[in-house]
């Protein structure tokens, strides 16, 4: 049994367009899972986080991973293209989020379902709003309205 999965992509050190194209294509390679929509690419600036501007996307999965097996393969990903984690939100190579999982709702050190921040962060919200709309709210993309972000 497959469920639908949306990760939120980022990237702002390299070359970070390469490298968030590169990982839609990556997440379409991952075991059991497949990419069913992938968002355009976005501009923001770092939100409590420094650095140079990131460039986000979201992909919607089908997959047939749990989260955990899921979030595991993300990780190997975020290692594959570099990402060190120094500090809590460093500049980054890649980062890939796991937003939601399906109907799956749990809290643990490792992983929180739905994402805890993703409602406040523009960078999230436009991009999933264009690949699943009934995923965001009219509300939510308010809240959001003053965070600097540009489609490319």
């Amino acid at each position: 049994m497959t469920v639908r999965a949306y990760v939120a992509i980022g990237a702002n050190l390299g070359d970070a367009r390469a490298t968030v194209s590169r990982a839609m294509d990556d997440l379409d390679g991952l075991p059991q899972t497949r990419v069913t929509a992938r968002s355009s690419l976005y501009r923001s600036a770092p939100v409590d986080a420094t650095g140079p501007d990131f460039i986000n996307a979201v992909a919607e999965l089908e997959t047939a991973l749990d989260p955990r097996a899921l979030l595991a393969e993300l990780q190997r990903l975020e290692a594959g293209a570099g990402r060190e984690r120094p500090y809590r939100n460093a500049p980054r190579t890649l980062d890939l989020d796991l937003l939601r999982h399906g109907t799956t709702v749990m809290e643990t050190p490792e992983l929180t379902l739905p994402h805890p921040r993703m409602a406040q962060r523009a960078f999230v919200l436009l991009p999933l709003a264009e690949v699943a709309p009934a995923q965001v709210t009219a509300e939510q993309l308010r809240q959001v309205a003053g965070q600097r972000i540009d489609r490319l």
